[in-house]
């Protein structure tokens, strides 16, 4: 359940100026637009733009770039891999994040949490798998802090840029980069309002949309938080545990399932959970975060597990099978987070701004002035 993230983006990355050129007043304006439409209307979830893995026109003046829109895929994607993260700002980890996943779904799978349907070969990945990028903005009516969130979006936007830059030159390859927004706050119900959105509903209705959730070892740990779903109704003493996914005729006898297995088994149905790991002194090292999903699978056999597997918490063990853990920056390299980029950019330190952010994001960041006081 464990794999190497491939090159990371830093090594032989030549940075590319983001095909929006020298101004992003139309983008800025587009945006807060983009926002305030969303807002209006009672949707869950949209997709506001698609930034194309071909080049993009621009209008004769060069500091006008072209207005974005959104391209929906002539035919349902097998994989939809989602980065769904507050991109405040979005940071060269989150470009590993993108482009690994995007490089390995190019693999044939190797283990039992790649489902063989969903895979493609290198030469196909354009046309059957896209990434979105998604912005939880379900408290809009408080002003978000420290970037607005039009700011945010014009991040993803140059995020995206650089995504493609760096598939052109390390890959030989692109995929489209759709930018979408979001009010719902918990992954279940994003991953269902993404699966019935009409944006990727085109072509055969028999191709299953496939998708790949990129989340942090953090957020693996809140993902199986049980508070999040309510409690669980104590069984009978000696009844045994029931940790199996239900077979069909188990479903028709209505049998009872937990309020986590009600909201996270259809998660685990449709997506899977390629999960980064944070090797610092909060979370541990690798071997301990390894530990906590097998402690998941063997938890609920007898104390190998210290009584913390999914079926002891109300889950399922087979969703196991369906979280890939993958390293992150590599031992001994600096520390990337978006609270350091920020710091950066408010102390106009250019050199450390640039370890922490891709070249388009620190074009906006320098352009916009965001995050200056």
């Amino acid at each position: 359940m464990s794999s190497s993230p491939g090159e990371p983006p830093e090594a032989g990355y030549q940075p590319m100026r983001p095909r929006v050129s020298a101004s992003a007043r139309v983008l800025t304006a587009f945006f807060s637009q983009a926002l305030t439409s969303f807002k209006a209307t009672s949707s869950k979830l949209e997709v506001i733009c698609t930034v194309s893995r071909q080049p993009v026109g621009t209008s004769q003046k060069d500091d006008q770039p072209a207005i974005p829109s959104p391209l929906p895929p002539r035919a349902r994607p097998r994989t939809l891999i989602i980065l769904d993260s507050s991109f405040n700002p979005p940071t060269r980890a989150h470009l590993r994040m993108a482009t690994s996943a995007i490089l390995s779904e190019g693999r044939p799978p190797t283990t039992t949490n790649h489902n063989v349907e969903n895979a493609v070969d290198v030469g196909g990945r354009a046309e059957t798998t896209r990434l979105l990028l998604l912005l939880s903005v379900n408290n809009a009516d408080k002003a978000p802090k420290p970037a607005p969130f039009h700011q945010r979006l014009g991040l993803m936007w140059a995020f995206a840029q650089d995504v493609q830059a760096w598939l052109q030159q390390q890959a030989n390859t692109a995929i489209d980069v759709d930018i979408g927004l979001s009010t719902l706050p918990f992954f279940h119900e994003k991953s269902e309002a993404i699966d019935q959105v009409g944006f990727y509903q085109r072509g055969a209705p028999e191709v299953k949309m496939g998708q790949v959730m990129l989340v942090g070892y953090d957020t693996l740990i809140r993902v199986f938080n049980p508070k999040y779903y309510g409690p669980v109704a104590a069984p009978p003493p000696g009844t045994p545990l029931d940790t199996s996914v239900p077979t069909a005729v188990e479903n028709k006898q209505e049998k009872p399932r937990t309020p986590m297995q009600k909201a996270l088994g259809p998660l685990f149905q449709r997506a899977r959970l390629r999960v980064t790991m944070r090797t610092d002194d909060e979370w541990g090292g690798k071997d301990e975060q390894l530990k906590y999903l097998q402690d998941l699978v063997q938890g609920d056999d007898g104390e190998e597990g210290g009584g913390h597997g999914l079926g002891r918490i109300g889950g399922s063990k087979e969703w196991a099978e369906r979280i890939e853990m993958v390293e992150g920056r590599e031992a001994g390299t600096e520390v990337v987070s978006s609270t350091y980029a920020r710091d950066a950019a408010r102390e106009g330190n250019r050199e450390r701004l640039d370890k922490m952010v891709s070249d388009g994001v620190k074009w906006w960041i320098e352009a916009e002035g965001v995050y200056r006081e």
